[in-house]
């Protein structure tokens, strides 16, 4: 089942960089393996997958000590300050840095440890109340601030939109954060690196791409349904 999910996954993309005159090589597919076994990680990297996120620092600790590092990890999911320390000097990206505050932890556990970390910024482009990340308007001053941390490198920026029965509801976001993200690129703000917009799942990547996301995060339509009593 997991080959077939990625063929037709793949199969997407190629169809929405082929619609917005994008390179496939432009787009990197994350498979969200939270909560999946690590036999299904195993036989979605015997397929060709190389990039793998977590929601939980510990279930993303621990697969990373059984699969190991040469596959590229993503953290996804929340990340509580007292967390910082458990990952600050794993080779990864944290794609969920939802406020200066939890980015300074960030500084100060790397300094600490003699390391660097990549991050990109959560924004809640919707603005629903149940999800994490800055405002909009709020993302520019967070930029300027994060980026005089010397230890921490801004690669891009994050969403999660809306669940949505049709895909087209969330186009709007999804341009709307690419034109902050090109916007903030052209300030030219040292320590910042604006080449990562990480946006789109299951439901909506494929308008994600043709809005310009460079990396989709895609759980069920790669490992099927997840069980979240484990």
């Amino acid at each position: 089942m997991i080959k077939e999910n990625i063929e037709q996954v793949e199969s997407n993309i190629a169809k929405a960089c082929a619609r917005a005159g994008r390179n496939r090589s432009e787009v990197t597919l994350i498979a969200v393996s939270k909560t999946k076994p690590i036999e299904d990680i195993q036989e979605a990297i015997a397929c060709g997958m190389t990039e793998f996120g977590e929601n939980k620092v510990q279930e993303l600790t621990h697969k990373m000590e059984v699969i190991g590092t040469d596959v590229t990890w993503h953290l996804i999911g929340h990340l509580q300050t007292n967390k910082v320390k458990y990952i600050v000097d794993k080779p990864l990206l944290i794609h969920s840095v939802d406020s200066v505050k939890l980015a300074a932890e960030l500084q100060k556990e790397a300094a600490k440890k003699q390391t660097e970390c990549k991050i990109l910024l959560e924004v809640n482009v919707a603005e629903e109340e149940s999800k994490f990340g800055f405002h909009y308007d709020e993302v520019l001053a967070a930029v300027q601030e994060i980026a005089a941390f010397p230890n921490v490198h801004i690669q891009g920026l994050m969403t999660i939109a809306p669940f949505v029965e049709n895909p087209e509801d969330n186009r709007e976001i999804f341009a709307k954060l690419h034109k902050l993200l090109l916007d903030i690129k052209t300030r030219n703000i040292d320590n910042v690196n604006m080449s990562v917009l990480s946006m789109g799942m299951t439901n909506d990547y494929m308008v994600a791409i043709e809005e310009g996301a460079t990396m989709i995060r895609v759980g069920t339509g790669i490992f099927g349904e997840r069980n979240y009593n484990i």
